[in-house]
């Protein structure tokens, strides 16, 4: 560490950012030069823009003004923002998020081990596709690996975590080395872009990414970590400021764009949604189509296009008549239409007396109850051996619909294929709530642990209920909530997939057989319904083997992000909107 780093830190503590003419005395020190050109690092989604680099303000305005189009540019550490924002106020705003710095002589090592995930390097094509489809799943812009600034010109790094047992990316972050980048004279670093997947059921992917961050660029001879977090960010906070971070007074400048929207004019009527409204309510800003909101609460708006106006709740809207929502509504007559369809089903009929019951079990050995009229999995019970199992599965089923049905039970993956316009749009591989061990924590202290992170990541929409169905799966392995799950052990605690009740997602809509694609179009014809999600369960995405469970008229199509769910759905509504390519 340099001699000024010390008075340095002893200044931030107490709220002040280096000036840009502090900074130029200190490479003059150095014997170094800023250079005659303007640092600014392409990052693959937009450039960082190093304010002190710029001799003036006008000339920052100019080059914030030259973003191209469909990129995110950032101007990190403009020690006056007033200045460049009165050259182009109708243009440039000031970024409401926060800069937080950790100087390295605060670091402390983690004193607990995460496992089942590694840490590396992105370096091949399939490792940008997978870090942009988790960047695009948390609303974030894609990398294009084309444009970023060689590292050795001083251009970014990017780091993903890769899951141990699937392969699968489930994290990743970007690092840049400042004195690489522009020759700090302070021997800085910075983090952007931190992401984890919010389906990962591995603990710590995000705190390990930071801290490999930290220890990478201290290894290099760096003394500080700068980052740029959204000033109600508190899930992060939380996380930085457990690591140490500390406020730093410097601030950062956006270009008002399409992007950046929702930073520069504050919350829209969408905020006031769930994910389900909301992603179809940004779709329509995008479009210049009028949102009215009827009732946020229950998911209500009105789209407004010139003088089409359609009502919605969620992806239900008034296309979608009261018969083709009874038939889905009701899992007897959905069974019956697709019957007569041609599809393949389950054997089905209602609850009955104790006898009919057992007679049915007898005959098909393994059987699901769930009632006739219900949604989110609630009352859903899977795989049932024993009388007495379908007996107590009943009552519970009956708290949510009178009717009770019985189905036979099929070994298979879950699959929710989404029909809109009568098209095939989406379709992934639901999985049940599973829990990882550690040797160390209860199965009860697990699940409420990963069902925090699915509420986090679903803004209160998934989370794993603590029920008798959760206790009668774990009970079915061997387990209770008490048990100590054996570290790296895989668990599902639930036997159905929805996502309310803690599943998660894998899009399988590039393999998806052109049989399973052909099946759902006739069943949504059937259903006369122009937007559906249909739920079979398959050996996989990729066989022509199936058997229709159910077809969900109210579908979530957040779910299905980076598929186009919300702009197919808006296509629909409103077709004279559609851009045209």
């Amino acid at each position: 560490m340099k001699p000024h780093a010390t008075v340095h830190n002893q200044r931030l503590l107490r709220g002040q950012a280096p000036s840009y003419e502090r900074l130029q005395a200190r490479l003059a020190e150095d014997g170094s030069e800023l250079g005659a050109d303007p640092i600014a690092v392409h990052c693959g989604w937009g450039r960082l823009l190093i304010g002190h680099t710029f001799p003036d303000p006008a000339s920052l305005a100019r080059e914030l003004l030259n973003e191209q189009p469909g990129e995110r540019d950032i101007a990190l550490y403009v020690a006056a923002p007033q200045q460049v924002l009165g050259l182009e106020p109708a243009q440039l705003f000031l970024d409401p998020s926060d800069t937080l710095r950790l100087w390295f002589s605060d670091y402390r090592q983690s004193t607990r081990v995460f496992r089942g995930f590694r840490i590396r390097r992105a370096q091949s094509e399939s490792d940008w596709q997978a870090i942009n489809q988790l960047y695009q799943a948390r609303g974030m812009l894609p990398i294009d690996p084309l444009r970023l600034t060689p590292r050795h010109e001083g251009g970014p790094v990017y780091w993903l975590a890769e899951d141990d047992d699937t392969g699968a990316v489930i994290g990743s972050v970007m690092g840049l080395n400042h004195q690489k980048a522009f020759n700090d004279p302070e021997n800085g670093s910075s983090l952007w872009c931190l992401a984890v997947d919010p389906q990962c059921p591995r603990p710590g992917v995000g705190e390990v990414l930071v801290r490999h961050l930290i220890e990478h660029f201290m290894s290099r001879g760096l003394s500080y970590l700068d980052l740029s977090v959204l000033h109600d960010n508190r899930q992060a906070k939380n996380l930085y400021a457990k690591l140490g971070f500390r406020n730093l007074s410097t601030f950062a400048i956006k270009r008002k764009n399409g992007i950046n929207q929702p930073l520069f004019l504050g919350p829209g009527p969408e905020a006031q949604f769930n994910p389900y409204a909301r992603i179809i309510v940004e779709e329509a800003h995008r479009r210049g189509i009028e949102v009215q909101v009827d009732d946020a609460e229950a998911g209500l708006f009105t789209l407004v296009h010139g003088s089409r106006r359609v009502r919605c709740r969620e992806s239900l809207s008034d296309l979608t008549s009261a018969i083709s929502m009874t038939l889905c509504q009701n899992k007897s007559l959905t069974h019956k239409v697709l019957k007569n369809a041609g599809l393949n089903l389950p054997a089905q009929q209602l609850a009955g007396n104790a006898d009919d019951n057992l007679a049915f079990l007898d005959e098909h050995e393994r059987v699901v109850v769930k009632p006739q009229d219900g949604e989110q999995g609630q009352g859903v019970a899977v795989d049932l051996r024993t009388i007495e199992e379908v007996q107590g599965a009943i009552e519970t089923a009956r708290q949510f619909d009178s009717r009770v049905l019985l189905e036979s039970f099929h070994e298979g993956l879950d699959l929710r294929i989404l029909v809109i316009g009568f098209e095939v749009v989406a379709a992934a591989i639901r999985r049940p709530a599973e829990v990882i061990g550690d040797g160390r924590h209860t199965i009860g202290a697990l699940i409420e642990a990963q069902s925090r992170r699915r509420q986090a990541a679903t803004g209160g929409e998934s989370k794993i209920p603590m029920d008798a169905e959760t206790l009668r799966t774990l009970n079915a392995a061997g387990y209770d909530y008490d048990s100590v799950l054996p570290a790296g052990e895989h668990l599902f605690v639930r036997r159905t997939a929805n996502l309310h009740t803690g599943g998660v997602l894998e899009d399988v809509t590039g393999i998806l057989h052109p049989t399973l694609a052909d099946a759902a179009v006739r069943a949504a014809r059937a259903l006369d319904i122009p937007m559906v999600g249909l739920d079979l369960l398959v050996p996989a995405a990729d066989q022509p083997e199936y058997v229709f469970i159910e077809a969900n008229e109210r579908a979530g199509l957040a779910n299905h992000e980076p598929q186009p769910t919300a702009e197919r759905f808006v296509d629909l509504l409103f077709p004279h909107s559609q851009t045209v390519v």
